[in-house]
Parts: structure tokens; sequence; C-alpha cells
């Protein structure tokens, strides 16, 4: 186990961490676009007359684009940083509390490429990136097994 997430209601650990990284890459994402969309939106009210842009009256459209843009962000931030330490983790095979705990390690270190295909399947592919491939359980190098 790695953590606990409230986001997806469960622990991330070995069996379900591919699926808690893309989730988080899918969310800052969808953040950025967001931004980008709001940062749009705003250009074009700004080289138009404010009326014409949206059906809220000029203040209340700035707010709503301001609090849009506030939410993307943090939204943005948070999932960046939680995908990054989740993929240092992966390349570093420890998990947080391991880290935290600054415990010695107990297993043979492997490259980050074998940790990589460990979680997200062994031959690279675009299954990688999607939610709906399950990557594959079996080990992709007999080295990998733990007698």
């Amino acid at each position: 186990m790695d953590h606990h997430c409230p986001w997806v209601n469960n622990c991330v650990g070995e069996n379900n961490q591919k699926y808690f990284v893309l989730f988080t890459m899918y969310i800052a994402l969808i953040s950025l676009h967001a931004l980008i969309m709001v940062g749009i939106h705003f250009l074009r009210c700004f080289e138009e007359d404010w009326t014409k842009c949206s059906y809220f009256s000029p203040p209340t459209t700035v707010i709503l684009l301001i609090l849009l843009c506030f939410e993307g962000l943090l939204f943005l931030i948070f999932t960046s940083v939680m995908f990054g330490t989740q993929v240092h983790s992966i390349c570093t095979d420890e998990t947080g509390i391991e880290q935290l705990k600054k415990e010695e390690r107990r297993w043979a270190k492997k490259t980050k490429w074998m940790n990589m295909k460990a979680v997200f399947g062994h031959p690279f592919s675009l299954a990688w990136a999607s939610p709906f491939a399950t990557p594959d359980q079996g080990k992709a190098d007999p080295s990998q097994y733990v007698v």
C-alpha cells in the first residue's frame, strides 16, 4: 500500500497504481484545458463587447471566470504534484510510506524502465495511457520474482 486516497475511496497500491497515476494525469490535463478555455473566453470578451460574450452581466462574468481560473489552477497544481510523486515512487520502487520511514531497501534495485513496465504493462504501447487496458500481471523479467 502506498496511501489511502479519498478521491478514489481506496488504498493506492501495486494492483491499482496505474489507474491512480492515469487519474491524476487526466485530471491535471483537464484542469489545464479549463484554464486555456478560460483564457480564450476572457480574451474574446476583452476584444468584443462584454455584454455579447455571456448571458450574465459583465461583472458576474468576470467573477465567474476568476473563480473558474482559481479552481482550475488549484486542481492543476494539486494533481500535477500527485502525478509527479506517484511517478517518482514508481521509478524509485518505494512507496510514500517507505520514503517517510527511510527504511533500508530489502529488495533488489531495478531500473526505472523495468519499474514502469511492471506498473503499466510490459510491452510499451498506447494501452499505457488507457484506463480500460489492464496491465499484464506477469513479471517482465524472471529476476523480478522474489523467493
